[in-house]
């Protein structure tokens, strides 16, 4: 399953200039009003020169980077954020170009509008327990009481990440996700002209810019904050990357790519990349030994080519 990331933030604050930036979806940047107002849903990609030089080596095809589901929503009301609960981060665009923005300020009213929507959640899912604990269930009983610690908890304004204790695996909590803020402006990202430089090939884009992608840059910070590795599957028809989460196995990758080939999984053959790519193929390294034969329970490193073997 893909990486999912949310984007928050003000009105005008550049929420879908973002989108635009990273998806190349060409949404339409307005002020939105109106909880029925739909999300703006896109995908972007995850840059890694690594991919190129495995596709090379390997004579791939096609080459397919690893992908981001990114969602845009139109608003920080309750409602409207609830749309990103699924979502694994959250990035916080917040106003650095206006006369008198405050960028520090801004991201502090997010953090409580994230954690309204949090309680408002919390409070939703405990009338409902409520009413099931009046059956004399014990487990609804102690479920109430947790519950209700927990909206205490967050009429303290305190985030859910901060809660010491086990949380309800029915909750999908917005204040226990990382927040990255992308500040819109000269001591951040310009992200009108990022938007504008995605419309170009990567080629003329490379030929404006000065320095590296300011946009690959939020992705590399969102892989830290998420501690994401990258891992590969190479074969003559295509090279493609993959994101999985830092002590994640061999099974994880395969149910990443299909739960099919999770599902019949019987070995893994491994080469690190750079052997893969120094030997030419994926017989060369094996040759030279530098492939091994891994089980279900393999821990995925960063830079791994993957050959997953299974039979249904």
């Amino acid at each position: 399953m893909s990486l999912q990331v949310g984007i928050v933030g003000l009105p005008n604050a550049g929420k879908t200039t973002l989108f635009n930036a990273l998806t190349r979806a060409g949404a339409e940047v307005t002020a939105y009003t109106s909880v029925t107002e739909k999300p703006n849903l896109g995908v972007a990609t995850i840059s890694d020169d690594r991919l190129e030089e495995v596709a090379a080596a390997v004579g791939s095809a096609k080459v397919t980077p690893a992908a981001i589901r990114i969602t845009d929503v139109p608003g920080t009301g309750a409602v409207l954020l609830g749309n990103l609960r699924r979502a694994d981060a959250l990035l916080a665009v917040v106003d650095g170009f206006s006369e008198g923005a405050s960028p520090v300020s801004d991201l502090e009213t997010l953090r409580l509008e994230l954690l309204v929507a949090d309680r408002d959640h919390v409070e939703k899912r405990l009338d409902k327990v409520r009413k099931e604990a009046k059956s004399g269930d014990p487990a609804k009983r102690q479920e109430v009481a947790r519950l209700e610690a927990l909206l205490a908890h967050l009429e303290a304004e305190k985030p859910l990440a901060a809660w010491p204790g086990e949380l309800p695996a029915e909750l999908e909590p917005l204040t226990t996700k990382p927040l990255l803020d992308v500040v819109n402006g000269a001591e951040g990202i310009d992200l009108k002209l990022e938007m504008e430089l995605a419309e170009l090939s990567p080629e003329e884009a490379v030929e404006f810019r000065e320095g590296p992608s300011a946009l690959d840059q939020v992705v590399e910070r969102l892989k830290n904050a998420l501690d994401l590795v990258v891992f590969f599957t190479a074969a003559d028809t295509e090279a493609r990357s993959w994101t999985l989460r830092r002590g994640q196995t061999a099974l994880d990758a395969a149910e990443s790519i299909h739960s099919d080939i999770a599902r019949g999984f019987i070995r893994c053959e491994v080469i690190r990349w750079d052997d893969l790519v120094a030997r030419g193929s994926h017989a060369e390294a094996a040759r030279h030994g530098l492939q091994r034969l891994e089980g279900k329970g393999y821990v995925v490193e960063d830079g791994d080519v993957l050959n997953i073997r299974f039979n249904l």
